[in-house]
């Protein structure tokens, strides 16, 4: 098979990733060789990798290369489930922030620097952030500014600032700002008294405005003409360090984040769930490698399929329900279980430079197993979603599918006809089994002890038979 390219590298001309029969490498440039040669003379990949900061790799023989003008060819570990940061909580974020950090402190310790502090630099692999472009240092120059500071600013200290002191939504502006949010803009949308705190003040408000005069001027504030000593650099990562451990945010008060204690489910019927839907996922784990979660709340069931090392992501609408989420990830070293935000009637969608830099929620699947447990009558009643459309949908991002039907009758559902009037005729069971069936093979159906919910587990018919 011939080499590709992946579609979203190619801005940096000293290298690139590219797959050959599916297998990951990266081509290290010629005009690379210099700081290749330090990076790695100097321990710094050795440091960084064997601290977990920064992805491992293997080299690879040059002949493998994609193009002419190759120096290295290497093959770094695959990270099974590429994330974005608009997809994150609050407190992956912080975390990812606070690597780049730390990764840039080490750095200057072997004589080097990061070029390049983008948030997309960063994947959570194994529970926990990890950079990725092996290709991002260069040689430290005393007396040189950090080139990658208004991005950092950008990518990470302005949506943590908003999203801590106005509204935890505000990180979705990292959604139509890929290169970050603007600092001009995030110091008029954050408050007065964030001036009064030093580390805001100086790397947010009075950068944001520095950034404005020298664009005015037309200039960069990127590289300030101000000689900087190796000391003062690294006072102002102590300082943005600092100031980026003080963010906090407090996950309640959404309308999800305390699902699970005030669902309609007794001990019994909860009990019964988890037995059900545990015996499902044995029976398609041999060829699920992969599973979704979808309104997966604080994890509760993703667990069920995470914990037999099969790598799952567990998405859902509520900020509050995935930063608990990831906390208990955190807390208890999960490593194959990633907490993600995602609205499902307006997932991410294909975005960057010819739509191809950051891939949409469907074209990161298919994956091998999925679980849309109590999630149908949202998208059906709560947001006029088609139970064919529902259906179709699903079996694009899927090969299994373990699914439960709440009925009409059912609380949680009697709560979302409350204030509307009931136009969903279709929404029943037969109508369910019948829209389905025709993206899926029904292969089993439970009822739920003690309660009026049916669990399915059906494959997707593919047109290959």
């Amino acid at each position: 098979m011939n080499p590709t390219l992946d579609k979203g590298s190619f801005r940096d001309p000293d290298g690139f990733v590219f797959y050959r029969d599916l297998e990951l490498f990266r081509q290290v440039q010629a005009t690379y060789r210099d700081s290749w040669d330090i990076f790695i003379s100097s321990g710094l990949y050795e440091t960084l990798a064997g601290a977990g900061h920064l992805i491992a790799h293997t080299e690879a023989p040059l002949g493998l290369a994609m193009t002419d003008g190759a120096y290295r060819v290497i093959r770094p570990i695959r990270i099974p489930f590429i994330s974005y940061p608009y997809e994150w909580c609050f407190s992956q974020l912080k975390d990812a922030a606070l690597t780049t950090l730390a990764i840039q402190k080490v750095a200057l310790e072997h004589g080097m620097s990061l070029k390049d502090a983008s948030a997309y630099n960063i994947q959570f692999h194994n529970g926990h952030p990890i950079f990725i472009d092996t290709l991002s240092f260069e040689p430290y120059s005393e007396g040189a500014p950090w080139v990658a500071y208004r991005q950092f600013c950008q990518h990470f200290l302005a949506p943590l600032a908003l999203m801590s002191y106005v509204d935890i939504r505000l990180g979705q502006l990292l959604r139509t700002n890929l290169d970050g949010i603007p600092l001009d803009l995030a110091s008029k949308l954050l408050p007065r008294s964030t001036w009064l705190k030093p580390g805001l003040m100086m790397h947010l408000h009075q950068h944001g405005a520095a950034q404005r005069r020298h664009e005015d001027a037309g200039r960069t504030a990127d590289r300030p003409h101000a000689h900087v000593s190796k000391m003062g650099l690294l006072g102002i990562i102590d300082s943005l360090e600092g100031t980026i451990e003080r963010l906090t945010w407090q996950p309640e008060g959404t309308a999800w984040s305390d699902y699970y204690a005030h669902t309609n489910y007794s001990d019994s019927s909860m009990e019964g769930k988890r037995h059900i839907v545990s015996a499902m996922i044995e029976e398609v784990r041999p060829s699920a490698q992969t599973a979704w979660d979808l309104g997966a709340n604080t994890g509760v069931f993703s667990r069920l399929v995470s914990m037999h090392r099969v790598n799952t992501v567990a998405w859902d609408i509520d900020p509050a329900a995935v930063e608990k989420n990831y906390l208990i990830c955190k807390a208890s070293g999960e490593p194959c279980l990633l907490p993600l935000i995602s609205d499902l009637t307006n997932p991410s969608p294909d975005l960057g430079w010819a739509l191809a830099e950051r891939k949409s929620f469907s074209n990161r699947g298919p994956v091998g197993v999925t679980l849309a447990l109590a999630l149908v009558h949202h998208l059906a009643i709560a947001n006029n979603i088609p139970l064919p459309q529902i259906s179709s949908f699903l079996r694009t991002i899927t090969d299994w599918l373990i699914i439960e039907f709440v009925p009409k009758t059912d609380t949680q559902v009697k709560r979302l006809l409350a204030t509307r009037d009931d136009i969903f005729v279709d929404y029943n069971q037969p109508e369910f089994e019948c829209s389905f069936g025709q993206d899926f093979q029904l292969v089993q159906s439970q009822h739920v002890p003690n309660s009026e919910r049916t669990l399915y587990l059906m494959r997707a018919r593919r047109s290959n038979g």
